[in-house]
């Protein structure tokens, strides 16, 4: 086999989904047939070592054996960028691929996806800017921020909240590196060959309950001691880190902001929000085949061996 003929198999879907269980399922129905899979993980806060059961980590056992890259790579102190991310991503893929080995990329993280698979380029950036432009953000807020940012370019402007501080900051420096700012991204063009991509479609109702249920178990587990222990190694420091759904609300009851059944309603809140947001944003995408998500395991076995034995 050449690695033109390893197609990228994607298994995308919203939080609760399943999607990690399907990688595993999928890999382990092609074994007999003598193809290898690994598991790819394209959830932005996977990557974070110690972030366990705040982000549904799959454990050695739910891997099943199956490799698992892009897990445990960073220190909570680390800013993860999409383009870092972009960059190790389809690093990780070109070198299982030319090892004769089929990718499947998992994680509920859209905007990865999207930016692992298609042709989109990111602007740079610069450290001292950056820097700058936070420490402005912690003396005038987001607002002020924002407001300059409509002056600079009312067009960008208008597609970020006023509140959202991360996005404004970036296109700030965008603007400052390259004199302008784009919010919204490219099309559906794939910059890697020979990719399928499947959605798993989950009943709201059912997905809602998985949500719940999940993140009672997060607390059972200990979700709140796990939190503690970051605070030890710096999460606060880090700026992406600290933001992730859960961890953020742990973090506001820890200051005593929230009490602790608050912190756990609003993760289970924040939760569901966060996947009919993803949800949407997948469904934009018209090349993904919905399956429901109860078995579609087989059918996407099927579709990678034939791929993978058609170009043998």
């Amino acid at each position: 086999m050449t690695a033109v003929t390893i197609p990228v198999l994607a298994i995308n879907g919203p939080t609760a989904s399943g999607k990690t269980a399907m990688a595993v399922a999928v890999a382990r129905l092609l074994e007999p047939d003598g193809i290898t899979a690994e598991v790819v993980n394209a959830d932005s806060m996977l990557v974070y070592r110690g972030m366990d059961i705040g982000t549904a980590k799959p454990t050695f056992t739910e891997r099943g054996g199956v490799p698992h890259h892009l897990v445990d790579i960073m220190d909570v102190t680390r800013a993860a960028t999409v383009a870092d991310f972009q960059a190790i991503a389809r690093a990780t893929i070109a070198d299982l691929r030319a090892a004769g080995v089929v990718p499947i990329l998992a994680g509920g993280s859209a905007l990865y996806v999207h930016a692992i698979l298609d042709e989109i380029d990111f602007p740079g950036t610069d450290a001292a800017v950056r820097a700058r432009l936070e420490a402005e953000l912690d003396e005038v807020g987001p607002a002020a921020l924002h407001e300059r940012l409509v002056a600079l370019d009312p067009q960008a402007a208008a597609g970020i909240l006023p509140g959202n501080a991360r996005r404004t900051v970036r296109a700030l420096e965008v603007i400052e590196l390259t004199g302008s700012y784009t919010s919204t991204l490219p099309g559906w063009h794939y910059a890697l060959p020979d990719v399928l991509q499947y959605g798993l479609e989950v009943p709201r109702d059912v997905l809602d309950a998985r949500i719940e249920a999940r993140v009672h178990q997060m607390w059972a587990d200990g979700f709140v001691d796990e939190v503690r222990g970051l605070v030890d190694r710096g999460i606060r420091e880090g700026r992406t880190a600290w933001r992730a759904l859960g961890y953020r609300q742990v973090l506001a009851f820890l200051d005593g902001e929230l009490t602790e059944a608050e912190a756990m309603q609003a993760t289970i809140a924040g939760t569901r929000r966060f996947a009919r947001k993803q949800l949407g944003w997948f469904r934009r995408d018209p090349r993904i085949e919905w399956l429901p998500a109860e078995d579609p395991a087989a059918t996407m076995a099927s579709a990678v061996r034939g791929r993978v034995l058609l170009g043998s």
